[in-house]
């Protein structure tokens, strides 16, 4: 290939806008541009996004079309309405893989239906740090067995509907503190314990046959003291490559985040990840501008010209590219009609992962039409910002004259009187539902909800996140994630409309 050729095939940029701009065309049909990644901001509806991958392919017919569609909070098929399938903590909180293939499997359907050919998912990071900022529910949960389980199981239903898996963050993003989208997350486990602890589910999701590998931006002294995975070839080709037996794409994490452009910045990030054995940059989360694309290929370039990056190195790469979409695009020309039909199988999962703690014969279904305050915390990068969560919506469309308050943390910090006017007061004589995200995280948050429930003991608190050692309220409502569907299940059981979900062992 002609090196403008090799360092558009490593790419993957975003884009703005709900049709194909005239660059991104250019670039695929002249330039090489082997790859683009789709966002929320692409998409309004299933026949506009499948006009939109027709259009892109027009240019190639093997052009891989990749998407952040973990399903559960990470969705961008459903951005604007919020998912209606249950993420990963759901389905681990199940536990029947079955359950949890059959999930993929769907999501599948309807991504292949769309001309999407590679999903950055699944999530098979173990979520072993309970402060973890970014992972939380997008994991299956805190077992390593389990995550590797239903890594497998999810990368078996993805790809049976002909849409690549894409496992990440690897090595694994669970046992951190720090969000990379913000800053540099260090992981101080030894190598043994990374090995028994983290590794696994990639290991799980390399034996299920997982096409693609998303590199992690996180330092683990114990494999690299030096470099982040990303930019790792102790990683990335020591570790994956040799040691796991990997021979698919390796792709990085968005390149833009801070975590690597606050010290390398989004060329030097890039040319390092190269170099260090990634096979596709993801770029344009926050980064969607031709600009940034006229930037990592020139760079690209450049390190090729003063030998920071050898181009057999590059060429590697880019076939690797080449290799995956051949696979891919075998694999999108055999779609039929009518392939992207949703089942109901999204509201199963949602209405199984309920869990319910406290004096739930006595407290429900609810007697009267509840006031429902929810307590919101800052929402992670990852998440579509304009994606709804929440409890009270399901609610009002069951019971309409269900009230509601969303409070935020610097709400209630310039308002002291704010918990009083707007949760207590509206809810007298009537039921008052506390919903919560993380509380276990947010400090903010349980001292807002220990104020409620002295006052309000006999309150439901519903949490759409991942459930603490403490299960306050009467009841206490574990969702395991905030996902439409994961509401509407909540609801359902709220108001005693319709499912059946146990508290363990016991059917309500």
């Amino acid at each position: 290939m002609h090196l403008t050729h090799l360092t558009h095939a490593v790419l993957q940029p975003g884009f703005e806008g709900t049709t194909a701009p005239d660059w991104v065309r250019r670039r695929i049909a002249d330039e090489g541009l082997a790859s683009v990644v789709l966002f929320g901001r692409n998409i309004s509806t299933p026949e506009q996004v499948a006009r939109l991958t027709a259009a892109l392919r027009a240019e190639n017919p093997d052009l891989i079309v990749a998407i952040d569609e973990e399903a559960g909070d990470v969705t961008r098929l459903e951005a604007w309405t919020g998912a209606s399938r249950p993420g990963n903590l759901a389905l681990g909180s199940v536990d029947d893989t079955a359950l949890t293939e059959e999930v993929a499997r769907d999501i599948g359907r309807e991504l292949h239906a769309a001309g999407v050919t590679l999903d950055y998912a699944p999530s098979a990071d173990v979520n072993s740090n309970p402060r973890n900022p970014v992972i939380g529910v997008r994991s299956f949960g805190s077992s390593t067995a389990l995550v590797a389980r239903h890594t497998a199981a999810w990368v078996r239903g993805l790809q049976s509907a002909g849409v690549a898996a894409c496992a990440k963050h690897f090595p694994g993003h669970g046992d951190t503190a720090v969000d990379s989208h913000h800053d540099l997350p260090t992981v101080t486990a030894s190598a043994a314990s990374v090995a028994g602890t983290a590794l696994p589910p990639f290991v799980a999701a390399i034996g299920a046959g997982v096409r693609a590998v998303m590199t992690g931006h996180l330092l683990v002294p114990a494999l690299d003291p030096d470099l982040p995975a990303t930019l790792s070839r102790r990683v990335l080709v020591d570790l994956l490559r040799t040691r796991l037996g990997f021979d698919g794409m390796v792709v990085t994490d968005g390149i833009e985040m801070s975590a690597v452009t606050s010290r390398y910045g989004i060329d030097g990030a890039t040319v390092r990840a190269v170099a260090g054995g990634a096979d596709a940059v993801c770029v344009g989360g926050e980064s969607a501008a031709e600009e940034t694309t006229e930037r990592l290929t020139a760079a690209l370039a450049k390190a090729v010209h003063d030998g920071t990056l050898p181009q057999e190195r590059l060429a590697e790469a880019a076939g690797r590219v080449a290799e995956f979409a051949a696979w891919s695009g075998e694999r999108f020309r055999g779609r039929t009609a009518g392939h992207g039909a949703r089942s109901d199988v999204g509201l199963r999962a949602a209405r199984r992962a309920l869990r319910v703690t406290g004096a739930a014969a006595a407290a429900l279904p609810l007697g009267a039409d509840p006031h429902v305050v929810e307590l919101a915390p800052a929402s992670t990068l990852a998440i579509d910002r304009q994606t709804p969560w929440g409890l009270a919506a399901p609610l009002r469309a069951l019971r309409p004259a269900t009230t509601s308050v969303r409070l935020t943390q610097p709400e209630l910090a310039r308002d002291a009187s704010a918990l009083e006017r707007a949760a207590l007061v509206p809810a007298v004589g009537r039921p008052l539902v506390v919903v919560v995200r993380d509380v276990a995280r947010h400090s903010w948050m349980a001292g807002a909800l220990g104020r409620l429930l002295r006052r309000r003991p006999d309150a439901v608190v519903v949490e759409m996140g991942v459930p603490g050692t403490d299960t306050p309220g009467a009841p206490h409502l574990a969702t395991h994630g905030a996902t439409r569907v994961s509401g509407l299940a909540a609801a359902e059981f709220l108001t005693g409309t319709n499912g059946t979900h146990t508290n363990g062992t016991d059917t309500f």
